[in-house]
C-alpha cells in the first residue's frame, strides 16, 4: 500500500516561511517537528520564495510545465472519456442489434 503524499496550498507554505522566521530561537528541523513537514521540503519551499521575490508559486496537483501544457492534458483525459463512452454504446448496439 503507498503512502499518498499530502498536499500542502499555497497559504500553508507561505505561512510556514513566515512561522520559520517569527521563530528564530527554534531551529529549523524544530520548525519543521512542529508543523509535520521535512526539512527537504521546508528547504525547497525557501528556495522557491525567495526565487519569486516573497511569493509562492502554486500550480495546483500536476507536474505541468504551462497553462498550454495543462489544457492539453485536460483535453486529451476528456477525448480518452469520450472514446470510451462511444466503445461502450457500439457495444450495446451490436449486442442489442442481435437479438
Amino acid at each position: 500500500m503507498s503512502r499518498k503524499q499530502p498536499r500542502h496550498d499555497k497559504q500553508f507554505k507561505l505561512d510556514t516561511i513566515k512561522y520559520v522566521q517569527e521563530h528564530p530561537d527554534l531551529t529549523k528541523e524544530e520548525c519543521c517537528k512542529n508543523l509535520g513537514i521535512s526539512t527537504s521540503t521546508l528547504a525547497r519551499w525557501e528556495t522557491q520564495y525567495k526565487e519569486s521575490d516573497g511569493d509562492m508559486p502554486y500550480r495546483g496537483s500536476g507536474n505541468y510545465a504551462s497553462d498550454e501544457q495543462k489544457e492539453i492534458a485536460r483535453l486529451r483525459r476528456e477525448l480518452r472519456d469520450a472514446q470510451d463512452a462511444l466503445d461502450v454504446l457500439k457495444k450495446a448496439i451490436s449486442i442489442l442489434g442481435n437479438d
